[in-house]
């Protein structure tokens, strides 16, 4: 008498499945089970379409093909693999045949379930497919994949299958600087969108061709001279193989950050800050991902770093004051302060400094600088400062001015916060000359932007505002902020709940993760995650204090600005989960 075992369950009589031709039964977990007879052979697989979830029974068999009837994708029988790609394939199972009786092996896992999605996640992203991705990236977190592992194989595919770094590599970096305050959920989107950002940048495109580093090992500092040389020039077979060269000769981080930041500022605010943040990002992933990953991920900044416009070509930047002249002159005086300065420098007076950056007389600012740094400012301190500055500006942004010059608040954000990022991590050592450029083009280009104060919106919660006509409740606070995203045009009211959230001591990181969650959920921009993380960021080293509340309202009112979008990304997310956890998504077809 045939008994049942662990793995196999009975699912009918041969006889009986040779007449009907297929039969569901339940497997591990209550998953439906189809089981096919075919021209004398058995089959078994999961019966709901990897693609959304349809019963396959209802579909049809022929030449061993099966062909769900929703969306008409096409499987293999035996090995369930998807003639579709866009469907992913469906798990199959062992049949036996015991006296005359049909018996399934019920499980559907793998012998090594993170080796199989870490291979989904390569075949979803050399593909471009958004569903395999998210399932693949739900079944490695499943699988007990640490989530930096997952940024891990994404970044590489992304470096070694686009012909240089891209957006979708920095809004990966981004996100996975989020994932530590971010619960499971949020993690799971913020991977998935990571990935679909790269996938899709190298989708088309042709892969990365492997350079190599010189055979001999020049002095660091001629190695620093000729990468900003070959920059200067565009030559960026040389500024690759130089990098590469300086890689292998064991620069330390500080030394590599200093050579590319000095590099990149050859250049005024170039690419509209975008080549000075791409760079950091870059850092900023092998901080996640590994140091050994080094020349796999550097040298694909150098492309857009020497091809990128700067600030000295265009008008604004030489009419009707000469700004580039104006930086050029006062480097070597800063550098002079810095260098003349005290061994140990005890400042703080950050906010005030921010201020004076924020003037009108580009001179002025320019004094400003001399101060602090006679007062004993450090590199970082003027950055932290710049940084500060640049999310008034966005703070303030007046609704009067067209949409699209949030972009350009935006952008003097993102290269303020990436100065400061690249300065902490250089330090104090030999980077005077280097430290005053990029923080001087970062001061230039926030005082072209004050025309985006004019007037100024108002700050909500300054001066003691008590905002008592909003909820109090944090969860509350919550809801109505996700609200105000999902309707247009409520960039003041978005900021007046962050404003009432953290003036009444509920707690940032909810806020932050709230934040996230809003851009989660959106088919957002390249912006839109940069200036999250970038706020995200500026907080951290601010704390919960009024210039940290000041930075998370700019990035309340930035995102409101943007919302809401289609939210096609977030419907392939949730499809791909409930899919993953055994759902049936055909039950709510007719469902809006």
């Amino acid at each position: 008498m045939d008994a049942p075992s662990k793995e196999f369950a009975l699912a009918g009589s041969l006889e009986e499945l040779k007449i009907k031709g297929r039969l569901v039964m339940r497997g591990g977990g209550h998953r439906p089970i189809l089981v096919i007879y075919d021209r004398g052979r058995l089959f078994a697989l999961d019966n709901r379409c990897p693609h959304m979830g349809f019963p396959l029974e209802r579909g049809t068999v022929e030449d061993g093909i099966l062909t769900c009837h929703w969306h008409h994708a096409r499987f293999d029988l035996e090995s369930g693999c998807t003639f579709d790609l866009w469907a992913d394939d469906v798990p199959i199972c062992p049949v036996e045949v015991r006296n005359g009786n049909v018996w399934v092996k019920t499980t559907f896992t793998q012998a090594d379930p993170a080796a199989h999605w870490h291979q989904r996640l390569a075949d979803g992203l050399g593909h471009d497919l958004g569903l395999v991705i998210a399932k693949a990236i739900h079944g490695q977190l499943a699988a007990g994949v640490p989530r930096t592992e997952i940024v891990r194989q994404v970044a590489l595919f992304g470096a070694q299958n686009r012909d240089g770094w891209g957006v979708g590599l920095t809004i990966l970096t981004a996100l996975a600087n989020l994932l530590p305050m971010l619960p499971e959920e949020q993690a799971y989107l913020a991977l998935f969108n990571g990935a679909r950002r790269v996938a899709a940048d190298c989708n088309g495109e042709a892969p990365r061709r492997e350079r190599a580093p010189l055979g001999s090992r020049p002095e660091p500092a001629a190695l620093k001279r000729w990468l900003r040389r070959w920059t200067n020039v565009r030559h960026r077979e040389a500024a690759e193989r130089t990098l590469l060269t300086a890689i292998a000769a064991g620069f330390s981080l500080a030394d590599l950050a200093e050579a590319l930041f000095a590099a990149v500022t050859e250049r005024a605010f170039a690419d509209t800050g975008h080549s000075l943040d791409f760079i950091n990002k870059a850092f900023e992933c092998l901080d996640l991902i590994g140091w050994p990953s080094a020349a796999a991920l550097l040298p694909t900044v150098v492309g857009q770093m020497v091809a990128a416009r700067g600030a000295e070509e265009s008008t604004a930047w030489r009419q009707p004051v000469d700004l580039v002249v104006l930086c050029e002159q006062s480097t070597s005086q800063l550098a002079d302060l810095f260098a003349a300065g005290p061994g140990a420098r005890d400042w703080s007076d950050h906010a005030a400094l921010a201020q004076e950056l924020l003037g009108d007389d580009p001179a002025g600012i320019v004094d400003a600088l001399k101060q602090a740094i006679r007062a004993g400012a450090a590199p970082a301190d003027l950055g932290q400062s710049l940084a500060y500055a640049a999310a008034l500006r966005v703070a303030r942004f007046g609704n009067v001015n067209e949409h699209a010059d949030w972009e350009t608040a935006h952008h003097v954000f993102t290269y303020a916060n990436a100065v400061h990022q690249m300065l902490t991590r250089i330090g104090t050592a030999n980077t005077h000359v280097t430290a005053v450029r990029g923080v001087l083009h970062g001061a230039m280009a926030l005082y072209l932007a004050r025309y985006l104060n004019v007037p100024p919106a108002h700050i909500p919660g300054d001066g003691g505002e008590q905002l008592d006509d909003l909820p109090a409740d944090p969860e509350m606070i919550g809801a109505a902020l996700l609200d105000a995203f999902d309707r247009q045009r409520q960039v003041d009211l978005a900021a007046r709940l962050v404003a009432r959230h953290l003036s009444l001591g509920h707690s940032p990181q909810t806020l932050i993760a709230m934040l996230a969650h809003a851009v989660l959920r959106e088919d957002a921009g390249f912006h839109a995650y940069q200036m999250l993380e970038a706020g995200v960021r500026q907080f951290g080293t601010w704390g919960n204090r009024d210039e940290g509340r000041h930075i998370l309202i700019a990035v309340a009112r930035y995102l409101a600005a943007h919302s809401p979008t289609e939210r096609a990304s977030l419907q392939t997310a949730d499809i791909a989960r409930r899919l993953m956890r055994g759902g049936e998504l055909h039950q709510e077809a007719g469902s809006s």
